[in-house]
């Protein structure tokens, strides 16, 4: 995974913890508030709770059981992002990686996920990915789940005919986890000019966020394709 150090002179980072085990909760609130830039602004028990805090609270990051009472994590995802113009990102907290849950979660709109025996450094490194957004969370694991439960489509969709050779090779790239700075040293250009191809990726699939450009990508077929 993508290190990514504690900004200096930034406002911190705040983070919602969803979970319907209190001692999950507690353990996560203990590991993220020891970060001078990590600020845990508010907790939920349930699904339905956790979508009334983030709205209350507008938090940066979201940390999403998958099984939770009254809705699950995947609807809650679905009514953060649709509710709110500039919703959090979430990042989905499971017991196992190949959940079908997991992948649902992603497609709905999650912007990764981290399993819930992952060590304190994974755990902040993972917030910190999450919201800088220029780099895929854990995209061997994000490769695996789609290989597993992707739904392949009949036939490519139109965008993919649309891409350019420039951003075809960027979707491979941010795949293969990538931030832009590591792109642009791989293919000889400037940062600007990727962030540019990325944003124009983004559009093409009609994607969130690289995360689901990336599911995408993998339930067209394109990543099969030379």
């Amino acid at each position: 995974m993508t290190t990514i150090p504690a900004p200096t002179g930034s406002p911190a980072l705040r983070v919602v913890l969803a979970d319907d085990e209190r001692m999950v909760r507690t353990a996560l609130r203990a590991i993220l508030s020891a970060e001078a830039d990590i600020e845990v602004v508010g907790e939920a028990a349930t699904g339905a709770e956790a979508v009334s805090v983030v709205r209350e609270l507008a938090p940066d990051v979201v940390l999403m059981d998958v099984r939770m009472p009254e809705i699950d994590g995947i609807r809650a995802t679905e009514q953060i992002l649709r509710a709110m113009p500039r919703p959090p990102r979430v990042v989905v907290v499971t017991t196992f990686e190949n959940d079908a849950y997991v992948y649902e979660a992603l497609r709905a709109g999650a912007a990764g996920f981290l399993l819930k025996r992952a060590d304190a450094d994974s755990l902040v490194q993972a917030v910190r990915i999450v919201a800088r957004s220029d780099s895929l969370l854990f995209p061997a694991a994000v490769r695996a789940l789609a290989a597993e439960h992707g739904r392949a489509k009949p036939a490519p969709p139109a965008w993919v005919a649309r891409l350019t050779g420039r951003e075809s090779e960027v979707l491979r790239l941010m795949a293969a986890g990538l931030t832009n700075a590591e792109i642009a040293g791989r293919m000889g250009v400037g940062a600007a000019t990727v962030k540019t191809h990325v944003a124009s990726v983004l559009a093409k699939t009609g994607a969130r966020d690289r995360t689901q450009a990336v599911i995408a990508a993998y339930e067209a077929g394109f990543m099969n394709t030379d």
